[in-house]
């Protein structure tokens, strides 16, 4: 590899610092973050995402920019100006109306596009419907530089495949999908990340097809999830144990072993969304695609239902009751709250007129109350209530005493389906 190298990663979360770490292990790589208090953080050998333990964090960190081989982080864009890589891994959402929103990207192309030299190399990992790179970041790469793509610099996409909370397909153990700009670009983007992904990489023969390769992972699961979530609300209504089905379906060799949940986070919730845009915008409507959606978006309103049924069942007055709520992030033993479909549960269960406590030993409370104007506790509430709902699978919910929560009149919905004892519904 040229050891002339030095890599900038632009946004340090979830998939940049991940990222930003390993590369940093045998290049020179600056971090760079709009989010000043995070890059204090992360300079101090914190990550409040626990992506990254402070121990491996703290290894390869630098106290000041260099060239290097370590990880400096910063959120001045001078820092970045003598990189010759520069990899973009800023979130894509979706706005009220799930309608793609480009915003961070627009913004993080505007920033690299300041600084952009010839000869230099973009490579965006944020998940897009095909053609982002090349139709919508280039051009604010050109305007902004005032250099011409593919002759004065150039442009790759390696789709993200980072896995929040899994301490054990780490970054370096994903198989990586590479693409560049031109055939030769494509080849240097993906010696790049053979330098450190020990999983290997797949060199895709353009930027458009790993584009659509990352956005059909995620719609693949979004439909096969919604298919088993609508299996348990049939199975409901028959009064059949959909997880005793499921079980017994699965003896078979090639049967996929989906469950039903509800589905949030920043990939598979969004993805679909984009695919469906870029799909609408061609004259093609997908049907499969927004059904999934649509069933998926629908399973929070399904949950609160339930519970309320179960609480009516059991002779709880609805108006005033008080419900606990285990967990609020986006999927077990994470901190993670982008996305959450627990909110959905909450906000529904409100709508009936239940106080809901919402207990999470992982979220952070300041954040949960930014995105969502929720109030959280860290700590095990003391006192009882009408209903309790496991809406986490986090470690500590499964070692905690439910029992002691609940009224003797008290209604347990278990929307995991990980607790064996007392549970009056699941999905």
């Amino acid at each position: 590899m040229n050891t002339d190298i030095k890599i900038a990663v632009i946004g340090l979360g979830y998939v940049g610092l991940p990222l930003a770490r390993l590369f940093a292990t045998q290049f020179s790589v600056v971090g760079f973050d709009i989010n000043v208090a995070r890059v204090e953080a992360l300079q101090s050998g914190t990550d409040s995402t626990l992506e990254v333990d402070d121990v491996t964090l703290q290894k390869v960190l630098l106290q000041k920019p260099s060239n290097e081989i370590g990880l400096y982080c910063t959120s001045l864009i001078a820092d970045i100006a003598d990189c010759n890589y520069f990899i973009v891994t800023v979130p894509t959402p979706v706005d009220k109306n799930n309608r793609p929103d480009l915003t961070p990207l627009y913004k993080s192309s505007e920033t690299v596009g300041s600084v952009l030299k010839k000869g230099d190399i973009v490579i965006y990992e944020s998940t897009v419907y095909p053609g982002v790179t090349e139709e919508e970041c280039v051009p604010v790469l050109e305007k902004i530089s005032g250099l011409q793509f593919n002759v004065d610099f150039f442009a790759g996409y390696s789709p993200e495949r980072i896995n929040p909370g899994d301490k054990e397909h780490t970054v370096e153990k994903i198989l990586k999908i590479t693409s560049g700009s031109t055939p030769e670009i494509g080849r240097k983007v993906n010696e790049l990340y053979q330098s450190v992904i020990i999983a290997g990489t797949h060199l895709a023969p353009s930027i458009k097809v790993a584009e659509a390769a990352k956005v059909i992972e995620n719609s693949q699961r979004d439909i096969n999830i919604a298919f088993v979530n609508e299996l348990a609300k049939i199975f409901n209504l028959l009064d059949i144990d959909t997880t005793a089905v499921l079980k017994a379906a699965g003896t078979k060799w090639n049967f996929l072993p989906f469950k039903p949940g509800l589905v949030g986070g920043h990939c598979i919730g969004v993805d679909p969304y984009y695919l469906a845009q870029k799909a609408q915008e061609k004259g093609y409507h997908p049907e499969i695609i927004l059904a999934g959606r649509r069933l998926n978006d629908s399973m929070g309103e399904y949950v609160a239902s339930q519970v309320v049924k179960l609480m009516i069942k059991r002779g709880v007055t609805i108006n005033g009751a008080r419900l606990l709520m285990l967990g609020i992030t986006f999927k077990e033993n994470c901190p993670d709250v982008r996305n959450t479909k627990i909110v959905d549960v909450i906000k529904a269960l409100e709508d009936y007129g239940i106080q809901v406590i919402v207990f999470d030993p992982w979220a952070n409370p300041a954040e949960v109350h930014h995105e969502y104007g929720l109030t959280t506790v860290n700590q095990k509430p003391e006192v009882v209530f009408d209903a309790v709902v496991l809406g986490v699978a986090h470690a500590e919910f499964l070692d905690l005493d439910i029992n002691s929560l609940r009224k003797s009149c008290s209604v347990l919905y278990d929307v995991k389906g990980v607790l064996v004892d007392g549970v009056d519904g699941k999905l």
